[in-house]
């Protein structure tokens, strides 16, 4: 409740206001005992929002200071409710503040066990030798230069509702560094669309993107219903890449006769996959469960064919007449491991999830977001707040900005909560920096990608913004009207 609103307040003179304003059991007492306080004007929330602003900054700064993202923010998120408990227990009211912590910390615990089998999936499939088949078999095709940027384009807007548009973009991208060579202008316009085609892809599936995931774990959407952004998704692809086309080289690079056979159960690992995402799926439709169950249950099917791979494979290896303990690891695939798959997961991404969510979580308890949630959602209106949240994920990551909206949860029809999931997750496409999968090119094809290749294409991409917004309002208007009652 707002502290100058209460009626406590108003009996006091104008003489203690300073003294109350640097109080922290000041200002509870003024609140009546309520359990929750507006600090907003409190030294200690406008210090909580300073070491926030802070440690974003140095987010946005990794690519030059390398310091790794999770670090400021997992440092942020306890001094910021280091402060907030403070507060709090000067008041008697600790306890509400560790309820509110514990809220928080269950939002992260269920986003990251998530991710968790998700990426040792992947990280399995990269074992198996997976993805560089795929790759080889592209290279050796010997395609020309637009058919490339074409077919890889697809291929990343086609995947990355599957295995995440970071993952895509990365093995799209080892594609073009392999046939592009030195073509300098090849490369960077092919990263261009792979980094926009991944993005437009993630939006339209729970799986694609941390944001869609994010509000489908919080029952918002239904998992078909993400399906509605689908004709959006395509619009925001097909726009930029039209224009860039044209300006793509002719030609085509010399093929090569690169092979890559698969190593024994990949296409098991694969078929795991698809079963765990229907199972998290099943849990959450038919049974009213979390997805992370369904997801840790099918990280449970992949330990079982761990094992099964290592027995297997040691029964092979004997009948060979070998020794086992004389065969090198990587000759003998009865070494697969899948707890070697899980420590190979994103720790720097998890652990930075780990800090917005409870960064954002505090700012929230504070009283910011309902500040940012008047001020958006109210005064200016849905649409309006949901197209700038968009445009701002190019600038500030689309994670902390979900977050953000989902703890400030407007109450919005499905059709705004479809729209602001297709700009959080295109929105950062605008520039390189704005998501993760463009990030991650920059240094994978560094000196052919860069900031700048980006920059000159941006009205292009802002162009495939607009028209995918304007394809969502038309396409999927009867989502837009207010349940009734």
């Amino acid at each position: 409740m707002q502290l100058w609103g209460d009626p406590k307040v108003k009996r006091w003179s104008l003489g203690a206001l300073p003294i109350l304003a640097l109080s922290p059991v000041g200002a509870l007492a003024a609140a009546g005992g309520a359990e929750r306080i507006d600090l907003t004007t409190h030294p200690v929330g406008i210090a909580a929002l300073v070491v926030f602003a802070l440690a974003y900054l140095l987010v946005m700064a990794e690519e030059f200071t390398q310091l790794r993202k999770s670090k400021p923010v997992i440092l942020a998120a306890g001094l910021i409710w280091a402060l907030i408990a403070w507060v709090y227990a000067e008041a008697g009211l600790g306890a509400q503040a560790e309820a509110a912590m514990r809220h928080d910390l269950l939002e992260f615990a269920e986003l990251f066990l998530f991710l968790l089998a998700a990426m040792t999936y992947v990280n399995a499939m990269e074992d198996r030798l997976v993805f560089e088949a795929l790759r080889a078999w592209l290279v050796r095709r010997g395609f020309g230069y637009r058919a490339l940027f074409w077919l890889t384009g697809v291929l990343a807007f086609f995947l990355s509702p599957v295995i995440d548009n970071l993952t895509t973009a990365l093995v799209m991208c080892a594609v073009v560094l392999a046939v592009g060579k030195d073509d300098t202008r090849f490369i960077g316009l092919a990263c261009i669309n792979i980094v926009v085609a991944a993005n437009a892809g993630g939006a339209f599936s729970p799986f694609g993107d941390i944001t869609t995931l994010m509000v489908w774990q919080k029952g918002l959407v239904e998992f078909w219903t993400f399906f509605q952004l689908f004709l959006p998704s395509v619009v925001n692809y097909l726009v930029p890449a039209s224009i860039m086309h044209f300006a793509v080289p002719r030609g085509a690079p010399a093929a090569t006769d690169e092979r890559v056979e698969l190593k024994r159960g990949a296409l098991g690992v694969v078929v795991l996959f698809g079963c765990t995402i229907a199972t998290a799926v099943a849990f959450h439709n038919f049974l009213h469960m979390p997805p992370v169950l369904g997801m840790m249950t099918g990280l449970g099917y992949l330990q079982l064919y761990d094992y099964f791979l290592k027995i297997t494979g040691r029964r092979r290896t004997a009948a060979n007449g070998l020794d086992m303990d004389a065969v090198p690891a990587a000759a003998t695939d009865a070494h697969f491991n899948v707890f070697r798959r899980i420590a190979r997961a994103e720790w720097d991404t998890l652990l930075f999830f780990y800090g917005v969510v409870l960064c954002v979580g505090g700012l929230g308890f504070i009283g910011y977001l309902a500040l940012v949630s008047e001020q958006l959602y109210v005064q200016m209106g849905a649409t309006f707040a949901n197209v700038a949240v968009g445009v701002l994920s190019a600038v500030v990551d689309n994670i902390p900005i979900m977050f953000a909206v989902l703890t400030m949860s407007p109450d919005m029809p499905l059709g705004q909560w479809l729209l602001i999931t297709l700009t959080a997750g295109v929105g950062g496409s605008m520039l390189s920096i704005g998501s993760a999968a463009g990030v991650a090119l920059m240094g994978q094809a560094r000196g052919h990608y860069t900031f700048f290749t980006h920059l000159r294409w941006t009205p292009a991409i802002a162009l495939g913004y607009a028209a995918s917004i304007y394809a969502h309002l038309w396409l999927n208007r009867a989502s837009f009207a207010l349940p009734p009652g």
